[in-house]
């Protein structure tokens, strides 16, 4: 065996238990593998799919890993033959050859999503073959409690008694004892031979950072300071991986957007570039797995926190694969937690309640001031015994500890006097003494314990109840919901405490708001800002336009605290697109150079993020209707607007830098002399405000009617 693994994979040695694994496999055995990301998950079935009999049918649900893995057994092996897989992907003449390369004997290895398992004309094909082995990859999608809960891997066990026996070998990278447990039970292996590996990845350095206006500057900074490095960004949305894709490429940064509502063909395009390293970064959705093998990634952000503490640890695991560096920082705040809850409404109770279980461990993980590693690891059932990893954040920067000896006693006869029945919240509230409708319900507040705590902060209270959990004194099963439930050491502590020292867990505010860029900052430097002021009016004047046109206060007003001097500074500023710097920016950008350099102004080092207009799927469709003189009330309906959201879209495109031509609508619905009377009134005003325009243009016209106007002259003269 082992020569084999030096003729095949070019490995001298096994690494942990792959070759005990093997050996059980190879004898028949049902297999279960708990092995994190990175610890050779692979091999342990494609080594023995080489040496024994027949084919093994590998089981697993993304389609890109299957290539990604046929394509990396190819280049070890002398036959192109030796691994195939079968999905929606494959043209019939195509998974004919697979099946002509089965029955020839040349075929090791054939790779099926669940679903392509089920077909009949395939399960009576694979009747007919000798199969060596199954390999139930990713098998954590089989249970409700795993972070990627698939119903058709449900089906897996009685498709495998159809087709006919064979060893099974389930393999997984994250898994609770209840995971571990619904995956045996229902693949039938109750009493398979089990290999369970350290959850410990010590080359990943965990992060969170707070979210904020300025994530998008922190995350261009971090990659343009580990240039070459690749990268892996997770997102909540599609159309936020797509918007981020866009604002890294336009800093320079080879980026690629990477989600389940892209063509296969782009999907496999940007996989390879990926891996050939023609791209550094992919940003993909956090519900999409990405099942990329690539060995060197160097870090791995999630710019949205993920559903569960299990995908999270499988999504960092992509990184440092190698052993080599790994970095994993997350952005978090409170809104992603509410998103995330939102999404679960409609779905059945139980689901729901699972969901936001998951949901309370991630936030936990995020706010806890512990030992990061130290948290990931006990979620798994594993112990980490050092209080200082020295490659997390909070164990490189850690916050003054405070005595809460007491503080842990009082919770402990509190989780007791409610029968251990409540989970981490409840028994805050009734520490506290919230009188909410729960616990007036179960006569909570007529206990001693009720309001014992009430001076003490929610964040404290949180942090004693986390630490409680890693110190053995408390105990919370994430499949029983998340009720505690007093260890035997905890009563002890009750009877005899001890020192027990915690740090208060982490503060998140809530003042970021999706993408937006930021807002006009006020005047940093009233001189320049008086001398902007000054050549705006001439520009306007030369070029016989209101000044307003020329650039917006806001514009002027960040250009107080950037300082831009280049042209491709001045695209960095708020309002001012590429076709406006051209315009207007030369003389703009000789006037600060001018200023910095007479008043010995030391220009701001920052890194300046460079934004890309909204090109969202509505704004397209908008200007594609508008290109084909559709109606703007029918563009309306046909985007679920009103018109007035209609007119707000319109003039976010034309203010953003975007010419449009509305004239077939207006000519169409409104007098030319009313077009020309409001078209003039914005001429020669100093102002393009709504409400001024109302009070100052004769006539008696309605408030769209002059947002139409002035969409069409700001369209007209600015763009």
């Amino acid at each position: 065996m082992q020569a084999s693994l030096k003729y095949y994979f070019g490995f001298d040695t096994f690494k942990g238990e792959q070759e005990a694994i093997i050996r059980t496999l190879m004898e028949g055995k049902d297999t279960f593998v708990l092995m994190p990301t990175g610890g050779g998950k692979s091999l342990c079935y494609q080594l023995p799919a080489i040496l024994m009999e027949g084919t093994a049918i590998v089981i697993s649900p993304l389609i890109a890993l299957m290539k990604n893995q046929v394509d990396a057994i190819k280049h070890i092996s002398e036959e192109d033959s030796v691994a195939h897989f079968i999905n929606s992907s494959l043209s019939k003449a195509s998974i004919e050859q697979v099946k002509a390369d089965i029955v020839a004997g040349k075929t090791k290895l054939l790779y099926v999503a669940p679903e392509s398992l089920t077909k009949e004309e395939n399960v009576d094909f694979l009747k007919s073959i000798k199969i060596s082995f199954y390999a139930v990859d990713e098998a954590h999608c089989i249970s409700e409690w795993g972070h990627d809960f698939r119903p058709e891997y449900r089906r897996i066990r009685p498709i495998i008694n159809e087709i006919g026996p064979a060893p099974i070998i389930a393999l997984t990278a994250t898994a609770t004892d209840k995971v571990r447990t619904d995956i045996k039970k229902n693949l039938g292996i109750v009493d398979a031979a089990e290999f369970k590996s350290s959850f410990n990845r010590p080359n990943l350095y965990y992060e969170v950072r707070p979210k904020t206006k300025d994530t998008n500057k922190e995350v261009i900074k971090y990659i343009k300071q580990h240039a070459g490095k690749s990268g892996i960004i997770y997102c909540l949305s599609r159309k936020r991986v797509e918007e981020l894709a866009d604002i890294l490429k336009a800093n320079d940064i080879k980026a690629a957007a990477y989600h389940a509502g892209m063509e296969t063909n782009v999907r496999n395009d940007t996989q390879d570039a990926f891996i050939k390293e023609d791209i550094d970064v992919i940003v993909a959705t956090i519900a999409f797995g990405m099942g990329i093998d690539k060995p060197d990634v160097r870090f791995v952000m999630h710019y949205d926190i993920p559903k569960s503490l299990e995908g999270y640890y499988q999504e960092t695991g992509r990184a440092g694969r190698d052993g080599g560096e790994g970095r994993c920082i997350a952005f978090y705040t409170h809104k992603d937690l509410h998103k995330l809850e939102k999404f679960m409404e409609g779905k059945p109770v139980a689901e729901q309640d699972i969901g936001r279980q998951l949901l309370r461990e991630t936030a936990a993980y995020c706010e806890s001031s512990i030992c990061r590693r130290k948290m990931l690891l006990h979620y798994f059932g594993e112990t980490y015994d050092k209080d200082n990893c020295g490659h997390c954040d909070n164990c490189l920067n850690p916050k003054n500890k405070v005595e809460a000896m007491n503080l842990l006693v009082l919770a402990l006869k509190a989780i007791l006097a409610t029968k251990e029945n409540f989970k981490m919240d409840y028994i805050v509230d009734v520490l506290r003494g919230n009188e909410n409708e729960t616990v007036l319900a179960h006569k909570h507040e007529r206990l001693e314990e009720f309001g014992s705590g009430a001076d003490v902060e929610v964040s404290l209270w949180n942090a004693v109840l986390n630490q409680a959990q890693i110190s053995g004194y408390l105990t919370k099963e994430v499949e029983n919901y998340g009720i505690l439930k007093v260890t035997k050491d905890g009563k002890k502590f009750i009877k005899k405490p001890t020192s027990f020292m915690v740090a208060e867990d982490t503060e998140f505010n809530d003042d970021y708001d999706e993408l937006q860029e930021e807002g006009g900052p006020a005047v940093a430097d009233e001189k320049l800002y008086s001398m902007l002021l000054s050549l705006r009016k001439q520009m306007a004047k030369k070029h016989d336009v209101p000044p307003y046109i020329v650039f917006q206060d806001t514009s002027l007003e960040a250009m107080t605290t950037l300082y831009p001097v280049t042209m491709e500074e001045m695209q960095t500023i708020p309002g001012v697109g590429v076709g406006k710097a051209k315009r207007y920016g030369k003389e703009f950008c000789a006037l600060i150079k001018q200023y910095c350099e007479e008043h010995d102004i030391v220009r701001p080092t920052d890194m300046r993020v460079r934004t890309v207009a909204n090109k969202s799927k509505m704004k397209v469709n908008i200007i594609h209707g508008i290109d084909h003189l559709i109606d703007l009330e029918e563009i309306a309906k046909s985007n679920g607007l009103g018109f007035d959201e209609l007119l707000d879209e319109l003039e976010a495109i034309v203010y953003s830098g975007t010419k449009i031509n509305i004239d077939y609508f207006l000519e169409e619905e409104l007098d030319e002399d009313c077009i020309d009377e409001i078209y003039d009134y914005f001429r020669t005003s100093e102002t393009d405000d709504l409400d001024t325009a109302v009070k100052n243009i004769d006539g008696d016209y309605e408030d769209e009617v002059i947002r139409l106007v002035r969409i069409k002259f700001i369209s007209e003269m600015a763009n």
